[in-house]
């Protein structure tokens, strides 16, 4: 029997074991999509205790504690930071096969040197013990220690930056922190604050936004504004894909509607949301930028509990499969028009990924190698298995060896453990590929493999 999370954790044969001590533990992190708040890095955010780093914010252990029977008050409520740890100990014998388990140990053990397998009876010592060394874990130094090279955080286009500016400004730090662009509002306009969004893109744009064409121009000038900031990427967070073609002024007509607030059909909305989508790929074609499409979310899904918490609290769930034609109507008419970006395409249903892996093999060209991706396994998603079916999938539809590999998608300064997760994953799947005899046993092809999964690739990709 294998010791509990030991230095071969996850590592099935001697070849992965290799492979992850050798290369992909060595590789620096690129974090190219999460959600942490740049503000937090600029002063340096430092915690009194476990549970501010751990569990404030963090809907995925929040759904794990509502799901073992835990009151809300020691989820989102007014109990003490103890009580609230004790409740997140006390469940975590109960998540064996949830990553969960995995990744808060490994937490505990990168940050805070701590082995003891987490529950109610240890819950005091790791307390104790953990905040004992939290004074040491800034924001900086958690980055540091993680050894994370680049960020891209997810910023709204009438963001000013002023957060990254500032951590530019600090040479003592070598972490690069780039804006990502997200124009989900501009492209929202069944929302109920769509119009007055679009009067704020207008004022912080210097535009007068009365049409779509000034609206286009408005999103030219941000996106502009960004690229001098180093953004590399844009990320767009869709229901659905849409494609319906229509003309510019049928979807000025409908742009009106909008801001007059009236109500829309779901075919005027996927209208428009295909004329703006278009038109932003467009603009990151232009600049460079790589375009993330992540979509097949339902958000949102308990009412009462969004009226009392808000967004992102946890209550989320996976979607209807994507409509492959939808996509590749989309990617076609970008590819035509020859404004078709470098395109990671993350879809939240499992059974979309052998469509993605086909779809992406349509409008591959020279000007990269792997233009367009699967982006790695995502959100409900990132776990053991869905990465080892994400990976397989690609391997047996595209070519596994251009992959950019894992993002946190995280809004937890915790979370780079997640990157060894997936590269003790991915070491152990190619070295069980080598063992099997279905690769050849060669270190300078198969160590390439994973130091281009794990880092070069993205590196170049983005163009970091």
């Amino acid at each position: 029997m294998r010791k509990f999370m030991d230095e071969d954790f996850l590592l099935m044969t001697e070849t992965a074991c290799e492979l992850y001590r050798n290369t992909a533990a060595k590789m620096p992190i690129i974090d190219y999509h999460c959600h942490i708040n740049p503000r937090e890095i600029a002063e340096n955010k430092t915690y009194e205790n476990i549970t501010q780093v751990w569990l404030y914010g963090d809907h995925y252990k929040w759904r794990a504690m509502r799901s073992s029977g835990v009151d809300e008050k020691y989820i989102t409520g007014e109990s003490t930071d103890y009580e609230k740890f004790e409740k997140y100990a006390e469940i975590m014998p109960m998540l064996i096969g949830n990553p969960l388990y995995h990744w808060s140990h490994l937490e505990l053990k990168r940050y805070f040197n701590i082995d003891l397998p987490l529950s109610l009876e240890n819950a005091p010592a790791i307390w104790e013990e953990s905040n004992r060394k939290i004074k040491e874990l800034s924001v900086k130094n958690i980055i540091k220690m993680s050894g994370v090279e680049v960020i891209c955080t997810t910023d709204d286009p009438i963001d000013n930056l002023e957060w990254h500016k500032k951590i530019g400004q600090d040479k003592s730090f070598g972490t690069k922190v780039l804006p990502a662009c997200r124009p989900d509002r501009a492209l929202n306009l069944e929302k109920a604050d769509f119009s007055g969004y679009i009067k704020a893109l207008g004022d912080t744009a210097g535009v007068e936004i009365k049409s779509v064409s000034t609206l286009k121009e408005a999103l030219s000038k941000r996106f502009d504004f960004f690229n001098t900031l180093g953004c590399k990427a844009a990320d767009h967070g869709l229901d659905f894909i849409p494609f319906v073609s229509a003309s510019e002024h049928e979807t000025d007509i409908i742009f009106q509607k909008a801001l007059d607030g009236q109500t829309l059909s779901l075919n005027e909305i996927e209208i428009y949301k295909t004329n703006i989508l278009l038109f932003c790929a467009s603009q990151y074609s232009r600049l460079g930028w790589v375009m993330e499409l992540h979509y097949g979310v339902i958000r949102n899904a308990n009412t009462s509990m969004f009226n009392k918490l808000g967004a992102d609290t946890g209550f989320d769930s996976i979607g209807n499969p994507g409509n492959p034609a939808k996509l590749l109507s989309l990617l076609d008419s970008l590819d035509q028009n020859k404004t078709l970006p470098k395109t990671l395409i993350f879809p939240i249903t499992p059974s979309d990924n052998a469509a993605i892996g086909t779809a992406i093999g349509c409008f591959q060209d020279s000007s990269v190698r792997g233009k367009l991706q699967q982006g790695s396994a995502w959100w409900f998603n990132d776990t053991k298995n869905g990465m080892e079916e994400q990976l397989t999938t690609y391997a047996s539809l595209s070519a596994l060896g251009n992959f950019v590999g894992f993002l946190t998608d995280s809004r937890s300064f915790l979370s780079y453990t997640r990157h060894e997760y997936f590269r003790r994953i991915l070491c152990n799947l190619i070295g069980k590929t080598v063992e099997n005899g279905e690769y050849p046993n060669d270190r300078n092809y198969i160590e390439k493999l994973i130091s281009d999964i794990s880092y070069t690739n993205a590196k170049k990709y983005f163009g970091f």
